[in-house]
């Protein structure tokens, strides 16, 4: 039996963010389907460990213009043609709008955003000359944008509208651009969320806290419990490994029942019915005020 490796040339893929989760996932079945992956990671030890058979890590901070720089001449003097490049790398950080610092705001557009930007602007000379795609990892977040989810929204929102303008671009020049929308996935990436949301609720004003500290626990109950029933990394790698070979992909892909269901209703709610179902889907996981016992309602 002959593997795809043996019946077409080896084609080139880049994956960013791929030091854990998704994007290590991703990296993996791309490989193992016959593809020479330049896996992006951030640290030598992360190097190390995705280091495999069809996997060249690469240190890849995509908001460092060097790195970009290297990895775009990495590419060009390989023979073999860029076939893909999949923009997954990200980070969540979840605060009201009202507290979070600008300097956090910023930083998550670096990342969710201006550094696939800059990346894509790289490697498209690349992806002109092989006629090949673009794959951009969104999130259902950039779909709705729920209670504390602003900047990580607001960045998933413009990847989203960056993604239709850039395929509309690339179309006459045989370039496709596919957005892939994962719900829950089961990744360090939500623990790291309830980390830096819990980080940040600590660095609250008492005003602040009394207006939105129930709020951020809640959510980040509702974070965990989402995570826990969502996708395995190496089931929401498989809709990657499949935007990146379909001969025809669609210009979407969801991720998971919870994306489906999610983009089905923005499609089809008012934003005061979907306000009321999320409210709804939160308040659950607020915390109980417990019940005075009638000991402790007595007087003396």
């Amino acid at each position: 039996m002959t593997t795809s490796s043996e019946t077409q040339p080896q084609r080139l893929v880049v994956v960013t963010g791929a030091s854990t989760g998704l994007g290590a996932s991703a990296a993996r079945e791309l490989a193992r389907q016959g593809f020479h992956v330049l896996a992006g990671v951030r640290r030598d030890r992360d190097a190390d460990a995705i280091r495999a058979h069809g996997i060249e890590p690469v240190i890849l901070d995509i908001t460092e213009p060097e790195q970009v720089a290297a990895l775009a001449a990495r590419v060009a003097d390989d023979p073999r043609a860029l076939h893909a490049l999949v923009n997954n790398a990200g980070i969540q950080v979840n605060a009201p709008v009202e507290t979070l610092p600008m300097a956090e705001w910023r930083r998550v557009f670096e990342v969710n955003l201006f550094g696939h930007i800059a990346l894509t602007q790289a490697l498209l000379p690349a992806l002109l000359r092989s006629k090949g795609r673009v794959i951009n990892i969104s999130s259902v977040g950039g779909k709705v944008a729920m209670a504390t989810y602003g900047a990580y929204a607001g960045a998933k929102f413009a990847m989203e509208a960056v993604s239709d303008s850039l395929r509309r671009e690339m179309a006459p020049l045989g370039v496709q651009v596919v957005v892939v929308e994962p719900g829950g996935v089961r990744t360090e990436m939500a623990s790291r969320g309830i980390e830096t949301a819990n980080r940040l609720a600590a660095r609250m004003s008492p005003e602040h806290d009394a207006r939105y500290g129930s709020l951020v626990r809640a959510n980040n109950t509702l974070m965990a419990s989402g995570t826990e029933s969502g996708l395995t990394a190496d089931a929401a790698a498989l809709v990657i490994a499949k935007a990146v070979r379909a001969r025809r992909p669609r210009t979407r892909y969801t991720a998971g029942r919870d994306a489906a269901v999610i983009t089905r209703l923005v499609r089809v709610l008012s934003d005061r019915a979907l306000d009321r179902i999320l409210a709804t889907n939160l308040r659950r996981h607020y915390l109980k005020a417990p019940t005075p016992t009638a000991a402790s309602g007595s007087t003396a």
